[in-house]
């Protein structure tokens, strides 16, 4: 898919983006980690996390909230830019760094990352295709390999506010 087609999605998309980003924040985790995605190709009881992130650029820190699933004990998100030719800003700068944060309903951690590599990594993607159906057009929209990003949960941290 081309870049420009995929924004025309994310744009079409991003006033109910950036309202379950506030309402997941407000909330304490208590709303926004669940979500019914059944109109958009996913499922009704879709989970979502937030990740928290510095630029690797601007050095300020980011809040982007993305779907999970957990494979064998590591939290899974998948850089899928809505299937773009390009990778999205997150995981450019997740990959930049060593550590980030998550936040999973009401309990965020400090979390290492790694990308799964071969079979894990083709099993990983089937787990991911099955929770959110939609990674399966993206995938065959870009001729770019849609990244997957494992997390390791470790020291627990303070939920995420607006502020932070």
């Amino acid at each position: 898919m081309a870049d420009a087609d995929a924004a025309a999605i994310r744009a079409s998309r991003a006033e109910w983006a950036a309202q379950h980003l506030v309402t997941y924040l407000e909330s304490g985790g208590a709303q926004g980690h669940i979500l019914n995605l059944h109109d958009v190709g996913g499922r009704t009881c879709t989970t979502h996390c937030l990740i928290r992130y510095t630029g690797r650029k601007s050095g300020q820190r980011y809040i982007k909230p993305l779907i999970y699933g957990n494979f064998g004990g590591e939290i899974v998100i998948v850089a899928s830019k809505g299937g773009a030719d390009s990778h999205p800003e997150w995981y450019l700068n997740v990959v930049s760094g060593d550590t980030l944060d998550v936040q999973i309903a009401t309990q965020a951690f400090e979390a290492s990352w790694r990308e799964p590599e071969g079979d894990e990594r083709h099993q990983v993607w089937e787990y991911m295709c099955h929770l959110y159906p939609p990674y399966i057009s993206y995938q065959q929209s870009t001729s770019r390999r849609i990244p997957l990003v494992m997390l390791n949960l470790q020291t627990p941290t303070e939920i995420f506010t607006i502020e932070s």
